[in-house]
This record gives structure tokens, C-alpha cells and sequence, in this order.
């Protein structure tokens, strides 16, 4: 890569390390625990070694230091820093060795000490090599690999390096973790480390030849740089695209859930919101987790202050309605599992609840009454699912709001309008009836 694109690309990387850094920050306020943390101190980390990386900052740290080459100690030990971290971050992950924990403090203490070790000789071996003259932050490698003090430095850390990325790999291949995002991200992550091993299949053969005195395989050394870019993006997936997969299902979910919240929440009780900005929680970018929950405990506590104004009609005529679909064919009728059935009754019951209790609050403002309006006599009805367990509801509800706009939960409630309508005008009918029989006698 050229100067103009390695600033570019490093600069980049160390942008979406530091944003990543921030959202783990955020997310390890609320679990602190060892595996997050190193996570977030990682990104922090490879954010800090790629701006260092970077032509300009490079340039810049050895302006500052009076060594145009200084820079490289720093990068170089940020980067076994951070491959020493996902090292052990994937040690934590094991689940054979968490069931074994002196083991696992075994071999955390003893690679951990090697990874402490392998930077205190580099920086050793660095301070006292001869760096005069100006360096590329491209080609240092290659531009003092006759210096026997960077000699060192650079096989410390390249073997520290190939150790760090070989081992990390190997464990991610041979671990089991639960669930399949998390397995795919697992993969990608041992994927990455092949990358960064790739740079130092690049840089070892440019390094040597050099040492030599033969600058022919430069270049090379050069594009190791960029498969050390590439490992790093597929790394920051791997770290992240999982949680991150998460937090865009979780906003999904809140706006899904949005025309189930105006219906029994914000038409029914105000008061059953956390905050006068629940309505407009969807659109927070931070805190994603706490609306949704949050999102579904109002709507199931707006679910129970409709339960006055149930009626057993529409999951009748909802359930009459399939018949009907069914009877006219699969070619006209969409097939509906008990799970969507299930969730069209709940629909069609709690968009007929809403309207009862919306028409009995006009009544009762048209009378000048300020109380709430009684709701209908009768027995209770229950919602279908109300015995859902509560790791269960998210799906259920996020049915159900699906539900609200299904052409079969429009049919039930025009059916339960007509059969009403019918009920009122044959009382009416009845009563008078029943004053013109009084007349007579």
C-alpha cells in the first residue's frame, strides 16, 4: 500500500476500533465481566496501534520523540498486546478448561508471563540499536534488518506473533460454543488470525533477504501490512458482529412492536409508559436492550389494563373466519400454523378491547362524567398465551403486533361489529315489542 492509502485504511480501522471501544465501554458498565473487559481493552488497544501505524501518526510520534523511527516499538507492542489478549480471551471461552479452573490459571499465568516477557527484551534490544537517519514507517523492517539489535527485536516479535495468532487459531477451531451466531463468529475470528499470520509469512523472507543486503523482496514485506489490515477488520467482526447482529435484531424488534405499544399502551393509560419518552424509544442508538424490555413489560402491563373490556366474541369469529378460509381451499387461504391463529385472537381481542374502552370514554365525557368508564359486566375472558413464559413473550408479542394488520383479524372484527349491530337492533326490537304489548293491555 501507498503512504495516502496506508493512512487511509490504518485511520479508518483505528476510527471503528475506538467506536467499538466506546460500545464495549457502555456495555461493560452494565456487566463487568473478565471476558468484556479484555474485549473492550483490546479495541482500545488495536485502535491506538493502528493510529500509530498510520504514515501520519507515525510521523508524527518520531517528530515528537526526536526518532523518526520510534513509533515501531510502540505499534509493535501494541500489537502482541492485543494478540495476547485474544489469546487468552479465547483460553476464558474453553469450556473444558473452565470446568478445570487450575488449569485454566495455569496456562492463563504462564502465556501471559511469555507475552510480558517477549515485549520487555524487544523494548530492551530496541532502545539500544542505532535508528539515526530517517525511517519509513513501510519499509522499517526491511531498512534495519542489518542492525543485530533490531534483528532481535524483529524475531522476538514475529515469533511471539506467529505463536499468539497459531495458538488463538487452533483453540477457535477446536471450541464448542453454544449457539450458532456465536459459532460464526468464532470462525471468522480464527479466520482473522490466519491473516495476521499471513504477514509474517510475508515479512520473514523480506526481513532475511534484507539482513543480507538484498532489498529485492521489499515489497513483499509491504504487502504483509495489508493482510494485518484485513486480519484486523475480520477480528473486529468476530469480536463484535455477533453483539452487533444482536443490537439490529433488538432495534427491529422495538419498531415491530411499535403499533402493539400505541394500541394498549399509548390508547389506553399514559401512565402504563416508563417515561414520557417511551414513545420515541425506538429511536435511541445506545441502551437497546433496556427499551426492548422495557418495551414489552408496558405492553403486556397494557394488555392486563384492557382485560376489563375483553370479549369472547372476536376469538370466535376469528377462529369462524379460518373455518371459512379453509373451506374455500389452500389455493385462497394462507396456511396459519397454531402459533399465528393463536396470535390473530390476541390481535382481534385486544384491537376490540381498545375500541369498547375508547367508545365508553366518549360516552362518558358526552355525560360530563370525569371517572373512568365502568367497564361491561360479565365474566373475565382470558388472552390466549397468557401463560407464556417471560423469555418466551418477546416472540409472542412481536406475533402478535405482526397480527394486527392480518386481513383475517379485519374480517373477525367486521363480523363482531355486524353480530353487535344485529344484537342492538333486535333488543330494540324486542323492546318495543314489549311497551306496544303494555299498550294493549
Amino acid at each position: 500500500m501507498s503512504e495516502s492509502a496506508s493512512n487511509v485504511v490504518y485511520l479508518a480501522i483505528a476510527l471503528i476500533d475506538f467506536v467499538i471501544a466506546g460500545w464495549k465501554c457502555l456495555a461493560l458498565l452494565r456487566d463487568r465481566t473478565p471476558t468484556l473487559s479484555l474485549i473492550t481493552v483490546n479495541f482500545v488497544a488495536s485502535g491506538l496501534v493502528f493510529a500509530m501505524a498510520a504514515p501520519a501518526g507515525y510521523r508524527m510520534l518520531g517528530q515528537l520523540t526526536g526518532v523518526a523511527g520510534f513509533a515501531t516499538l510502540p505499534v509493535y507492542v501494541g500489537i502482541l498486546t492485543c494478540f495476547a489478549l485474544l489469546h487468552v480471551l479465547t483460553m476464558l471461552w474453553d469450556p473444558r478448561l473452565r470446568q478445570r479452573p487450575a488449569m485454566l490459571r495455569r496456562r492463563v499465568t504462564v502465556w501471559s508471563a511469555a507475552y510480558v516477557a517477549a515485549p520487555a527484551v524487544m523494548v530492551a534490544a530496541f532502545c539500544s540499536a542505532d535508528l539515526s537517519g530517517p525511517a519509513d514507517p513501510l519499509t522499517f523492517n526491511t531498512d534495519f534488518a542489518d542492525e543485530p539489535e533490531i534483528q532481535v527485536f524483529l524475531g522476538i516479535f514475529l515469533a511471539t506473533l506467529a505463536c499468539a495468532t497459531l495458538s488463538t487459531y487452533r483453540r477457535c477451531r477446536t471450541l464448542r460454543p453454544e449457539g450458532a451466531r456465536f459459532e460464526r463468529a468464532l470462525r471468522s475470528f480464527g479466520t482473522a488470525m490466519l491473516f495476521v499470520f499471513g504477514y509474517v509469512v510475508c515479512s520473514v523472507p523480506a526481513i532475511v533477504l534484507a539482513a543480507a543486503g538484498d532489498h529485492a523482496l521489499d515489497t513483499v514485506g509491504v504487502l504483509g501490512s495489508s493482510f494485518g489490515s484485513i486480519g484486523a477488520l475480520i477480528t473486529s467482526y468476530g469480536l463484535s458482529g455477533a453483539a452487533v447482529g444482536a443490537w439490529l435484531r433488538e432495534r427491529r424488534d422495538i419498531r415491530a412492536l411499535q403499533p402493539l405499544w400505541d394500541l394498549v399502551v399509548a390508547g389506553v393509560d399514559e401512565e402504563l409508559a416508563f417515561s414520557v419518552d417511551s414513545a420515541r424509544s425506538h429511536r435511541l442508538a445506545w441502551n437497546v436492550g433496556f427499551n426492548l424490555h422495557r418495551r414489552v413489560i408496558e405492553i403486556l402491563d397494557g394488555m392486563r389494563a384492557l382485560r376489563p373490556w375483553l370479549s369472547p366474541l372476536p376469538a370466535a369469529a376469528v377462529h369462524a373466519a379460518h373455518e371459512r378460509e379453509t373451506a374455500r381451499g389452500a389455493a385462497d387461504a394462507p396456511g396459519r400454523s397454531a402459533q399465528e391463529l393463536q396470535a390473530a385472537v390476541t390481535a382481534a381481542t385486544l384491537r376490540d378491547a381498545a375500541q369498547r374502552l375508547q367508545t365508553a370514554r366518549r360516552t362518558a365525557a358526552q355525560r360530563g362524567q370525569a371517572d373512568r368508564p365502568q367497564p361491561p359486566a360479565g365474566p373475565p375472558v382470558a388472552l390466549p398465551g397468557e401463560d407464556t413464559p417471560a423469555s418466551d413473550e418477546r416472540r409472542r408479542l412481536l406475533h402478535v403486533a405482526q397480527a394486527l394488520t392480518d386481513p383475517l383479524v379485519a374480517m373477525a372484527l367486521r363480523d363482531v361489529r355486524a353480530q353487535r349491530s344485529a344484537d342492538v337492533a333486535g333488543d330494540e326490537t324486542a323492546d318495543e315489542a314489549g311497551a306496544e304489548a303494555a299498550e294493549r293491555q
